[in-house]
């Protein structure tokens, strides 16, 4: 039987059914309890976007009338999709942001601005990481993932790396670069972003590296769309990209890197893995945290189709309220 977490593919009703079945009592009585909290959870989720208040997506999840008196269950899975004090990547920061700058690949005061206009102007920590490197290591949390989502934008953009200059991007040749999402929509760098495609050698790999990270990022995706990483045509597609480059370029194992997607990918897109958390839970018993890494990024789950088709049998089996609008935007 193929279930969420163990094997590819998505559940079929009738095999998310034949889980609680009257010959197994205990397991109907857990499945039940399951399916109380999965509707819990779905009733308080919203669609979210960066631009439409991310930040206070987990105040609101917690202020909710529906959190009754599971309120506790309800904190403990957004807790861990989107752990309180962030998830720490096994990387630093090194001298990335200055190189980027001198690359032209971020305008620093469009840069700026781009934060004073949301009211969370840059923190002194994330301007010195622009401007003067950091040694710290990497940390995702709520209050600074669309920091990091645009300032990885600039570097995979920027950076050269065969996965740009050879890979589907250019599949219609570069005269037509500047037509994806990830590269039109850049609008914050010196110039414009098709002269900044790949012009820099910001993050440089070994053969063994780039190896790793072609392996990876073919492996990896994004809700918005159905390309994985290794095609990054919109904003999270490069960013992700440019995160993963930095981290094989420090000697990080493609299991590390592949549980880093996952946790990136649920700062970015939290509205998306709320619905796949509750997916895994309603099907296999598994908290957020015990889903196979590699498997819960693949494209049978987090491309466009695959969370569609999670989002679709959620539906079907009445655990979600109503069809919200989800997604996050692919802006600036």
């Amino acid at each position: 039987m193929t279930q969420p977490g163990l094997e590819p593919g998505i559940l079929e009703t009738s095999q998310v059914q034949s889980t609680t079945s009257t010959n197994h009592p205990q397991r109907n009585n857990r499945a039940s309890r399951r399916i109380q909290l999965v509707a819990l959870v779905i009733l308080t989720t919203f669609a979210i976007g960066f631009g439409s208040g991310y930040w206070i997506w987990g105040r609101q999840a917690r202020e909710s009338k529906y959190l009754s008196n599971r309120e506790d269950e309800l904190v403990s899975v957004i807790d861990q999709i989107n752990p309180p004090k962030g998830y720490t990547l096994p990387a630093r920061y090194g001298n990335i942001g200055p190189q980027v700058l001198a690359a032209g690949g971020i305008d620093l005061d469009r840069f700026l601005k781009v934060y004073e206009k949301t009211g969370r102007p840059l923190t002194n920590e994330q301007l010195a990481i622009l401007t003067e490197g950091s040694d710290s290591l990497i940390v995702i949390n709520k209050e600074n993932a669309h920091f990091l989502l645009n300032f990885f934008w600039a570097v995979g953009l920027t950076n050269k790396n065969p996965i740009l200059t050879e890979g589907p991007m250019m599949q219609d040749g570069e005269g037509k670069i500047g037509r994806f999402a990830s590269t039109g929509g850049w609008t914050i760098g010196t110039r414009p972003a098709p002269e900044l495609y790949a012009s820099a050698p910001i993050v440089t790999l070994t053969p063994d590296q780039q190896a790793l990270l072609q392996e990876v990022a073919m492996a990896v995706y994004r809700p918005c769309c159905n390309n994985p990483t290794h095609f990054p045509d919109c904003n999270h597609g490069m960013a992700m990209l440019g995160l993963l480059e930095l981290m094989a370029s420090q000697g990080a194992s493609a299991e590390e890197m592949f549980t880093a997607a996952k946790y990136i990918n649920a700062f970015w897109f939290p509205q998306q893995t709320l619905e796949l958390a509750v997916f895994f839970k309603a099907g296999q018993d598994l908290d957020f945290a015990e889903v196979n890494a590699r498997q819960i990024v693949g494209g049978n789950y987090s491309s466009g189709t695959g969370f569609q088709a999670v989002h679709q049998w959620l539906a079907n089996n009445g655990l979600l309220e109503k069809v919200p609008n989800n997604g996050s935007g692919c802006g600036v």
